[in-house]
This record gives structure tokens, C-alpha cells and sequence, in this order.
């Protein structure tokens, strides 16, 4: 069975930080770039981060550049997210989903991702 299942969210306070991982089971993770996205309540679904399965390159949203990094472990099926300095606008349910191969064009782009997890919810409140 193909499966997505992301973890490591919870509570946390302004400037404090997270790592949630992406682990795929039923399937190899090798050959799929990885996205992140988030969505806020009444919010629409945003891009965040986008890894590729070719050379590991990566791409952020301006809301996240430099405080946001995505890597992974093929070896252990799972595709990380380590967020810091988080803000209060930071809080959403996190999703990942895989795409073959190549990241989209754009992060905003959703119809190529095939699997997607169930999500994470991430709150950031002191």
C-alpha cells in the first residue's frame, strides 16, 4: 500500500523550532521529488519547499526561504523538514506529496504531486 505519513508537528513558541519528517512506505522515494505545503484555516493550500530526486536541488517560498530547509534520506524513505524561527503565521496542517522525478516549476503548482500524506498540524503560540 502506498503511503505517506508525516509526523513531528506539534506546539511550539514563537522563534522555537520543528522538524517533521515525511516517511513513504509501499513505494521507493528515490525516484520522486518531494514537495511540502501547508494550509491555514480559510486559507488556500500554500507551496512551501519542493526537493528533487536528480541532484537534491531544492526551492522555498519567500515565506520561508532562510528559516526553512528540506533534505532527504533515501536510505531511510523519508524526506525531512527543519523550520526554524517559526512564526505564529507559521500555524497550518503540513503536507507532503511527491511528484516524479522533478520538482514543478513552480511551488505553487499541486496537480502533478500523485501521493499525498494526511497531514501534520504544526501551531506556533505562545
Amino acid at each position: 500500500q502506498v503511503q505517506l505519513v508525516e509526523s513531528g508537528g506539534g506546539l511550539v513558541q514563537p522563534g522555537g523550532s520543528l522538524r517533521l519528517s515525511c516517511l513513504a512506505s509501499g513505494f521507493a522515494l528515490d525516484n520522486y521529488a518531494i514537495g511540502w505545503f501547508r494550509q491555514a484555516p480559510g486559507k488556500e493550500r500554500e507551496g512551501l519547499s519542493c526537493i528533487s530526486s536528480t541532484d537534491n536541488s531544492t526551492y522555498y517560498a519567500d515565506s520561508v526561504k532562510g528559516r526553512f530547509t528540506i533534505s532527504r534520506d533515501d536510505a531511510k524513505n523519508t524526506v525531512y523538514l527543519q523550520m526554524n524561527h517559526l512564526k505564529p503565521d507559521d500555524t497550518a496542517v503540513y503536507y507532503c506529496a511527491t511528484v516524479p522525478v522533478f520538482c514543478p516549476p513552480r511551488l505553487q503548482i499541486v496537480a502533478p504531486y500523485d501521493h499525498w500524506g494526511q497531514g501534520t498540524q504544526v501551531t506556533v503560540s505562545s
